[in-house]
């Protein structure tokens, strides 16, 4: 059974009681991330999540990781656009401490000098790392194109030079502004009762004070025209990126858009699958995938190609995809993308901690949890015509963005700016 409930001072708490398992799940989700930051701190939110590790007021460093690996648990965080998640995985007799030593670091680290600038230089390093890896950075270039000047179009980890800049004020100011008990969410999963999580989150965190927080910079969603970067790097191969702006969370045809991505892109009975790298062997990976947030979207396909065969790739992508615009789908993939995605969907649900991470995402950005029944029964709902509907929507020409990191020579690149009309 799942509940939530509400503090005093508005800390969320969702769970579901799960008797028969051995492991329990715990979420501490806070609604901050990389769009709440500015020009000056971009990266202040990553920064702070790895300080939190480093002590706190009542946990080590080393006890921290200690409490939870120590006795065969998962200790973790990440930070996304719109919310930080600090979670942990543990044997269900060691709840109750992963609890505390996950509230602890969250709200009550230290923060110390000598351990931010020794993060710091950490922090740097994974910057290189993923600049390094084209595969990953192309994503990057592909959402300053999609959310130029906005800190969408910045990296989470932030650059060398504002992490370079950063101070201990800056992270203390963040959390300060940020980590109030209202943008808080605690969920666990696993054999405890509902009563008993409430009792130790208020225990914890009961004493924590409301803050008035500034909102994020929408997204303004005029002046769309189709962009372009090529980037040059002697690679092996190049990596592209095609970014359509897409739909927001809650938007009514964002499961239209799910079933879309599954047919053009999501496995490998997809027609990007089958045309670009099983008929014409021009890929080893080609796939698709959406990302929706709060008040905006991407429709994204990536792909890492041969060096020499970027321009016939890349034609080939955009003609798999004015086909879906043109002819709209058969019934039989069609009928495959809903079971795929239903029962991708029941798969992710068997383990405490995914239930954790769906419970968690969906109180922390829409103060609710969207059940299974709920998700069944909207996807059924979708039809072939809105596939084609929402495809002639979503890949208009004048809506496509591209990033590509490769060795391209002048003659490529004018063939590629020309392909996208540029």
């Amino acid at each position: 059974m799942r509940r939530v409930t509400q503090l005093s001072n508005q800390v969320r708490i969702v769970s579901k009681e799960l008797k028969d398992r051995e492991s329990v799940s715990i979420g501490v989700w806070i609604a901050a991330g990389g769009r709440y930051e500015t020009n000056e701190n971009k990266g202040v939110a990553h920064f702070l999540e790895h300080m939190a590790f480093k002590g706190s007021a009542q946990y080590s460093c080393d006890e921290i990781k200690q409490c939870v690996e120590g006795v065969g648990g998962n200790l973790n965080a990440f930070t996304a656009e719109e919310e930080t998640c600090f979670y942990a995985k543990v044997p269900s007799f060691h709840w109750k401490t992963t609890f505390d030593v996950l509230a602890d670091i969250s709200f009550f680290p230290k923060i110390a000098q000598k351990d931010f600038e020794k993060e710091r230089q950490v922090i740097l390093e994974e910057i290189k790392m993923y600049h390094d890896l084209p595969q990953y950075y192309v994503g990057e270039l592909l959402e300053e194109l999609l959310w130029p000047n906005h800190p969408l179009g910045q990296s989470l980890s932030g650059s060398i030079q504002t992490v370079s800049q950063m101070t201990v004020h800056h992270l203390k100011n963040f959390k300060g502004v940020y980590y109030g008990p209202q943008s808080t969410v605690i969920a666990v999963c696993g054999g405890i009762k509902h009563e008993e999580i409430e009792g130790l989150v208020l225990r914890k965190l009961g004493g924590l004070k409301p803050v008035v927080r500034p909102s994020y910079i929408p997204v303004l969603k005029d002046n769309i025209k189709p962009s372009v970067r090529l980037y040059t790097k002697a690679t092996e191969q190049t990596h592209l990126a095609i970014g359509y702006l897409a739909y927001e969370t809650n938007h009514p045809d964002y499961y239209v858009l799910a079933l879309m991505s599954i047919i053009l892109g999501g496995n490998m009975s997809s027609r990007l699958f089958n045309e670009v790298r099983e008929k014409h062997g021009l890929a080893y990976s080609v796939s698709s995938g959406i990302k929706s947030l709060n008040d905006t979207g991407v429709f994204i396909i990536r792909a890492g190609v041969d060096n020499g065969k970027v321009f016939e790739a890349l034609g080939l992508i955009l003609k798999v995809l004015a086909k879906l615009v043109r002819y709209g789908v058969k019934e039989d993939e069609f009928k495959r993308a809903q079971e795929y995605y239903l029962g991708q969907s029941l798969l992710g649900l068997e383990d405490t901690m995914d239930q954790m991470l769906w419970m968690g995402s969906g109180v922390i950005s829409n103060d609710k949890v969207k059940s299974m029944e709920d998700v069944v029964k909207k996807i059924k709902a979708v039809t072939m015509d809105d596939i084609k509907r929402v495809a002639a929507d979503i890949l208009d020409p004048k809506n496509i963005h591209l990033a590509l990191i490769g060795p391209m020579h002048e003659k490529q690149q004018e063939q590629i700016k020309s392909l996208i009309n540029i």
